[in-house]
């Protein structure tokens, strides 16, 4: 029986709890997903295990937790032998390739894709390495509260740029796909960068929410209120105080819809390209997201902290063939990805190969599975490792240097009130903080987060110097084999790129 394609579609910073597929009071419009999610399996309680692009990304397409990687943070070396499940798909012989942003850091820019259509939009060198060293010192590259303070319509921006190649190049790769190989299952990863600041877009999308309340941040702490690493977050963003006008925040906002809408419109393209190469059947189409923002919530924009708007992420699977459209309660996470892939692809995983991510092929099938959420960060803002158990109702944070944090998530979605102090949830802290201390040394994890900061800055520092080498991905075109060329005859030319061929 011929493999399933896969279509695996990804956005960039799209906060779960504010979406319509989630949220039915949401004012985003996004038509196209929630009609893909009205045949699909969609996960309620998704999350990523690290709420920062570069970790997140890692972990999603290896299956493994930032620590067991060196996913520390966005400067992060991602080692060339970690296998992905681009590189499990490729040996089951599909064709495998990226288009978009992975955020691939070090000299290995394919892991696993047979190709990549498009550079990323960030940088794959070590530049954006966190200095452990110096804690107080804001770095140059942090986030500001610019894309806030400068909210709002544009023509053209530099994410703009990136999605439309990203989209363009993805559609044609399934015409040449239906075309050229239509025997080979493919797995095309389709990874966009927008929802993620700045909060621009073009007036078309803004437009959309003219006259539209746009709801504001449901929860404001002051800043001695929030807890340390939220503090220093404050401090990461350049929000100590400086608190932001109520028309920027609605401004930020309303751009950040308009941006979900425009991530909507292209799912409904590729969706379109898949109808039009007569591959709507025979592909299972994966929606996701890397993190989420906080969008203003807690005070808190951007990502990096364990917040619901931070990370929880958008995840559905549509395989109407193969699995019944239902909701999945349950916690999981991007982590289960590449067992599910692969599952999905017809092959299992290697056992003798580690792997914390968990297959959600019993979720898919309705009978249940895990419910069960790692996360390790150790990026921005952070001064030691801080760690995240989700099970059940409950989430705790777990650091060793900052007050822990637990929440029960059924009576307090927004996470109001922490429990680590009450005396009638001891029980529940204790078991937790053994289970994570268990689970983690993080005294190693330190110092291994350390020496990998130390090493990079170095070596950061020494390719800074002398002829530049770059590592960034460039994606090469053979301009001689395409359109019109002489050595290839016109009509046979005509008629191989002309689908459904005459």
């Amino acid at each position: 029986m011929k493999r399933p394609n896969i279509l695996f579609i990804m956005a960039d910073q799209m906060a779960a709890p504010i979406l319509p597929l989630h949220d039915a009071a949401s004012p985003v419009q996004m038509p196209h997903l929630m009609k893909l999610a009205e045949q699909a399996v969609v996960f309620d309680s998704a999350y990523c295990n690290s709420p920062l692009c570069a970790p997140s990304r890692f972990t999603l397409v290896s299956g493994r937790l930032p620590s067991k990687i060196g996913a520390y943070d966005n400067a992060a070396d991602f080692p060339a032998d970690v296998p992905t499940y681009a590189h499990y798909l490729r040996r089951l012989g599909y064709r495998t390739a990226l288009s978009g942003k992975m955020h691939f850091c070090g000299p290995d820019q394919l892991h696993g894709y047979e190709e990549r259509l498009t550079s990323d939009i960030y940088p794959a060198d070590y530049g954006w390495a966190v200095n452990w060293d110096e804690p107080e010192v804001r770095a140059s590259w942090y986030h500001n509260m610019s894309s806030v303070l400068q909210a709002g319509p544009c023509v053209r921006s530099n994410q703009l740029d990136f999605d439309e190649e990203v989209v363009f190049k993805a559609r044609q790769y399934l015409y040449d796909h239906v075309r050229m190989t239509p025997d080979q299952p493919f797995c095309l990863t389709v990874s966009m960068t927008h929802p993620h600041d700045p909060y621009t877009i073009p007036r078309e999308y803004w437009d959309r929410y003219e006259g539209v309340d746009i709801p504001m941040p449901r929860q404001h702490l002051e800043q001695n209120e929030q807890d340390p690493h939220s503090q220093r977050l404050l401090k990461v963003i350049d929000l100590w105080d400086k608190p932001l006008p109520e028309d920027k925040i609605r401004d930020a906002r309303r751009a950040y819809f308009g941006a979900c809408s425009y991530i909507d419109d292209n799912i409904g393209k590729l969706l379109k390209a898949l109808e039009e190469c007569g591959l709507a059947d025979d592909t299972i189409v994966v929606f996701s997201g890397d993190h989420g923002d906080m969008l203003g919530e807690r005070g808190l924009w951007y990502k990096m902290h364990w917040f619901e708007m931070s990370a929880r992420v958008p995840l559905l699977v549509h395989a109407p063939k193969r699995y019944a459209a239902h909701r999945v309660s349950q916690s999981v996470s991007t982590l289960d990805l590449l067992p599910t892939l692969v599952e999905l692809a017809g092959g299992r995983v290697d056992d003798g190969l580690e792997l914390e991510g968990h297959s959600l092929l019993p979720h898919l099938q309705g009978r249940g599975g895990h419910d069960e959420v790692l996360g390790e960060y150790m990026a921005e803002g952070t001064v030691s490792p801080l760690m995240m158990i989700r099970r059940g109702p409950w989430k705790f944070v777990y650091s060793e240097q900052d007050p822990l944090l637990l929440f029960n998530l059924d009576n307090d979605p927004l996470e109001c009130q922490n429990l680590a102090d009450c005396s009638e949830h001891k029980g529940i802290l204790a078991g937790f903080l053994a289970e994570a201390r268990e689970r983690w040394d993080v005294p190693a994890i330190h110092a291994a987060t350390l020496a990998s900061q130390r090493r990079r800055r170095l070596v950061a520092e020494a390719l800074s110097q002398g002829k530049l080498t770059s590592w960034d991905h460039q994606p090469w075109v053979d301009a001689s084999q395409q359109y019109m060329r002489n050595h290839i005859d016109l009509d046979d030319l005509e008629r191989r790129a002309r689908f459904p061929q005459a």
